[in-house]
């Protein structure tokens, strides 16, 4: 006579099913959670030059030379702070790609992945400095 319950065989042929679902639905999670940060990377950027550009139709054609303290806080037309234009961002982004200790805006190379962010100031160019976003 059989009781009620499940054999071992019947429990590892369950579990191994949810095994292999399991391996073909957590590639596709992780490259979702790519694809986010993807997205989050291209919309700062596209914030940040935006607004650098507001910065310097009101700055007499000049970007700021300290580009998060420019942009976050009010500034005076020479870029001092404490005037009446801005602030242009209310906290600088960070980017996804990067571990937050390391998180920081690169003025000396561009694309060296040691920071979030490139910027220069002479042209205005910002752009991602980890090395799967520095081109855009």
């Amino acid at each position: 006579m059989r009781g009620n319950g499940f054999t071992l065989i019947e429990i590892l042929v369950v579990v191994i099913i949810l095994g292999i679902l399991a391996a073909v639905v957590i590639p596709k999670f992780s490259v979702a959670a790519d694809d986010a940060r993807d997205t989050a990377v291209r919309r700062e950027l596209q914030q940040v030059r935006s607004q650098l550009q507001l910065y310097r139709v009101h700055h007499g054609g000049a970007y700021p030379t300290d580009i998060k303290a420019q942009l976050t806080t009010a500034t005076n037309s020479d870029g001092t702070a404490g005037g009446s234009l801005g602030p242009y961002l209310q906290k600088f982004p960070s980017n996804p790609f990067v571990p937050a200790a390391a998180d920081t805006v690169d003025t000396d190379a561009k694309g060296g992945g040691n920071a979030g962010w490139y910027y220069d100031a002479s042209t205005g160019e910002f752009t991602a400095d980890d090395d799967a976003h520095s081109n855009l």
